[in-house]
């Protein structure tokens, strides 16, 4: 095959977005067009070793290859762990009353009368 496609490449930070459309040769893989993009160079903090990267929200390798039209996310990592942070809210809410003990759900009413 012959041709070229064209992609976007995406990566954002909190305080800034950065989104490029490229063409690539239609053999083309994740890796080339995130190279070709030229983000690597405007983002030196990313190294595609460790970086996840996707396809319209979708994870993915970096040696899959490409459809016209596809957009490349460049994933940054989390900055906390999502079950951490809900297990340290629901302790919380067991510790200030709002939850039950037992069941993790909102206190019954009746059943803490019924203790008195």
């Amino acid at each position: 095959m012959t041709g070229s496609i064209t992609v976007e490449v995406a990566y954002a930070l909190p305080h800034k977005q950065s989104l490029v459309e490229v063409s690539v040769p239609v053999d083309s893989d994740i890796e080339a067009a995130i190279n070709a993009s030229g983000l690597c160079a405007l983002h030196p903090e990313l190294d595609l070793k460790t970086t996840k990267v996707g396809i319209w929200s979708r994870v993915a390798k970096l040696k899959d290859s490409l459809r016209d039209g596809d957009r490349i996310e460049i994933y940054r990592p989390l900055i906390a762990d999502p079950k951490e942070i809900r297990k340290r809210r629901a302790e919380k809410a067991v510790e200030e009353g709002r939850a039950d003990k037992v069941t993790g759900g909102r206190p019954n009413p009746l059943k803490s009368k019924k203790e008195d």
